[in-house]
């Protein structure tokens, strides 16, 4: 059997439950935490520990860190140099990189056609604040973060310059985007290799926020297949092997409001009773088999 690396957070419920899986299905086990790890160049070899991450089979990617930050694509960088010098790594890193980043994830989906709530990027308090203003409501986006983590909700009125300036100054770059009105849930529209997998729903507790870190709650939900295929083509120019789209149903229409780097377990396991590190483990198992099927049809010359 192979021996598949996990990259993840020791300690982290969805980064052990991959790994775990990973054993179950392999009988290796190996949760790499990406402070362990250096990269030696110009040998383009990575060590964690005593391991050679060259001589693994695969890498499967959880996470790079517990908390999203910047320093999280200098942990990408020395994914990529692995992955360009060989070793397949699932999502590509290059992939995780273009939606690490919310600026990079909404510049790409927009490029594409992608609905989105109205979102005003400035460094200019003063354009922040005439952008609330003209939105009534808006939320401030931090660019590097997780389950509204950092996020701040802002309205019109007075205080709001004073308020907008404080948050600039850990947030340069300031992202607001208008606060829409939901129907007190938006969706996970979950794409396993780019196809369809399942969907659940965040159910907004007492906050504006749905996620659960602000008190919401995760249950079951069937989309119709026109929002499926939007939540498709917001994933699509990303080629992430396993993703999350947040998608809801608003006065507006239908919107996305991102596309995530790593997908969430937890969500799907308590509303669909689907084990996704599981599907995610064998649909890698799978494409490693393709690979070498695909290898020793080159190598002989034989129909495989």
């Amino acid at each position: 059997m192979p021996r598949i690396g996990v990259v993840g957070v020791p300690r982290g419920w969805s980064s052990e439950l991959l790994a775990d899986r990973v054993a179950e299905l392999t009988g290796y086990r190996l949760l790499i935490d990406m402070q362990e790890v250096r990269l030696e160049l110009p040998e383009r070899r990575a060590w964690f520990q005593d391991i050679d991450l060259r001589t693994l089979d695969a890498l499967l990617i959880k996470k790079i860190g517990a908390r999203y930050s910047p320093d999280l694509l200098d942990r990408l960088e020395i994914l990529r140099c692995l992955h360009e010098a060989g070793l397949p790594t699932y999502s590509a890193p290059e992939s995780i990189i273009r939606v690490l980043d919310r600026l990079t994830c909404t510049i790409t989906m927009q490029s594409a056609g992608i609905p989105m709530p109205p979102t005003t990027i400035t460094e200019d308090v003063a354009a922040a604040t005439a952008a609330v203003e003209r939105y009534g409501a808006a939320v401030l986006k931090p660019l590097y973060t997780t389950k509204a983590r950092g996020m701040s909700l802002l309205e019109a009125g007075p205080g709001l310059r004073d308020r907008i300036a404080a948050y600039a100054r850990e947030h340069p770059i300031i992202y607001v985007q208008k606060k829409i009105e939901l129907p007190g849930k938006d969706l996970g529209i979950v794409f396993l290799g780019g196809r369809y997998l399942t969907t659940y729903a965040r159910r907004k507790g007492p906050s504006w926020s749905t996620t659960t870190q602000f008190g919401g709650r995760y249950e079951a939900h069937d989309p119709p297949e026109a929002l499926i295929a939007l939540a498709h083509r917001a994933q699509a120019p990303f080629g992430l092997d396993f993703t999350c789209v947040d998608v809801a149903e608003s006065e507006i229409g239908p919107i996305v409001f991102e596309v995530s780097a790593f997908g969430g377990f937890r969500g799907i396991q308590e509303a669909r009773g689907l084990d996704a590190a599981r599907r995610l483990v064998e649909y890698v198992l799978a494409d490693l088999e393709h690979r070498r099927g695909e290898t020793h049809d080159e190598c002989t010359g034989q129909r495989v």
